[in-house]
């Protein structure tokens, strides 16, 4: 997908079509996640510090990630893949291998052509997107005729003409080489992929280790014997959360991680499966990382169970100083549980959520890390959040989305992926009528079909 959280974000916000769009993280320690073309023509790019994104386009919209738009719209096209082939190997919300032969899709350049195409039609008409194909004899081949192909078009890598193709690109093209390996390279004189063939493999094996040096000749051999895998055994369940000031309150540090404990909860329940290993990340004002973990007798899926070795975890970290980051991840995964084992803490979890009902609110957000929720408790109505680009309805005036807020107001673009660009209007951030929504889907169709209609 061509610039996959941008695009869905112009698809969903007429006023935004045509114009620079910046999606990530809009604290002080934000990333870029995603910068539609318009506002990479300024130099912006992924991974790029929100900071200096905003230097170099001070006029592009910036918006925070509304992941359960994105997820949506991915589920889509991968069920495209998936008629295509039944091997089809997700890398991302974004990005998959699909093996055209095994779903006897394409058999030859030609058929593989019209296969490619028609995929790319019907992405645009089911999602309003568009899509990148490309097409080759392997997976690395491929992707750098995917890349090729941005934006909005197809890319055909014709068999025998592989070694010619890669020749004169970066090493940096390569499956692997990034940065500090391709800096290795061109320290000993190698900087295109040829130069890599003609250093041979024994050289290879010196300069980058033995697996690595194997693996990048193959490469630039152009021999790639990789398969497509349709299902990848999920090993851990994680979140974790980035924080614009450091964390120093040792009881704010707590919450934070018993609100991580239940989020990680959420996503085991959501992919049907339990864990057995509890691991706790503390990232320190000195970006020194700790991690530790706790291995339960059992497997579960408790938030309860969680949160208690969550907490135990914590109290063997030394906070002192402040905290940049906290994660909490369940590994050890099975597809059952073991609750008999944790009556106690259930029972306990229970008694909690009934102690606190009615003083508890959940605004979904993501942070900057991608994370989707976070919990407010004891949050008054005028405390709520209006992340930038989020999804709002108001009782008088309709769907619409957050452009702005601060100083206890907050400004609401009124349009949808189905109007004209749409009224600005603000209104105080404890307004009754002002709620948050869900993303309303990209194409007029879908509503159709959600409704049965």
């Amino acid at each position: 997908m061509d610039a996959f959280f941008a695009s869905a974000e112009q698809a969903a916000k007429p006023s935004l079509r045509g114009k620079a769009v910046v999606v990530g993280g809009l604290g002080p320690r934000g990333v870029v996640a995603t910068a539609s073309y318009e506002a990479r023509v300024f130099g912006v790019h992924s991974a790029m510090p929100m900071a200096q994104a905003r230097r170099l386009a001070p006029n592009a919209a910036y918006l925070v990630p509304r992941f359960t738009l994105y997820r949506e719209v991915s589920e889509q096209v991968m069920g495209l893949l998936g008629a295509l082939s039944p091997l089809v190997e997700p890398l991302s919300l974004d990005e998959a291998f699909v093996d055209l032969e095994a779903g006897e899709a394409a058999w030859d350049e030609a058929s593989a052509r019209l296969a490619g195409a028609k995929l790319r039609a019907d992405i645009r008409a089911v999602t309003g997107l568009t899509g990148s194909v490309g097409l080759a004899a392997s997976k690395m081949l491929a992707k750098i005729a995917s890349e090729q192909a941005k934006p909005d078009g197809l890319v055909v890598i014709e068999p025998g003409t592989e070694r010619a193709l890669l020749g004169p690109m970066s090493v940096r093209t390569l499956p692997g080489v990034g940065p500090a390996t391709g800096d290795h390279l061109r320290r000993a004189g190698i900087t295109t992929v040829d130069e890599i063939a003609e250093a041979g493999e024994d050289e290879l094996v010196r300069l980058v280790g033995k697996a690595h040096g194997h693996a990048l000749y193959a490469m630039a051999l152009a021999h790639d014997e990789r398969p497509v895998v349709a299902e990848r055994e999920t090993k851990s369940v994680s979140v974790e959360d980035t924080y614009d000031v450091d964390i120093h309150d040792r009881m704010r540090v707590g919450l934070e991680v018993q609100r991580l404990a239940d989020r990680c909860v959420r996503r085991l329940r959501d992919a049907g499966l339990s864990g057995r290993t509890i691991v706790l990340k503390v990232r320190r004002y000195d970006f020194s990382t700790l991690t530790r973990s706790e291995t339960l007798r059992g497997p579960t899926d408790d938030p309860g169970v969680v949160r208690e070795a969550a907490a135990r975890l914590l109290e063997a970290v030394d906070t002192t100083g402040g905290v940049r980051l906290l994660g909490v991840g369940v590994s050890g995964l099975a597809d059952y549980t073991q609750e008999d084992l944790f009556a106690q803490a259930q029972a306990q979890a229970q008694a909690e959520a009934e102690a606190a009902a009615g003083e508890s609110a959940v605004l979904e957000h993501p942070d900057e890390e991608g994370a989707e929720e976070v919990a407010a408790v004891q949050a008054p109505p005028a405390e709520r959040r209006w992340p930038a680009g989020h999804d709002v309805r108001h009782a008088e005036y309709g769907h619409g989305w957050v452009q702005g807020s601060g100083l206890g107001r907050v400004t609401v673009r009124f349009e949808t992926p189905y109007s004209e660009p749409g009224r600005v209007r603000t209104f105080r951030t404890d307004d009754v009528a002002l709620e948050l929504a869900d993303p309303l889907p990209l194409v007029r169709e879908a509503v159709c079909d959600r409704r049965g209609g």
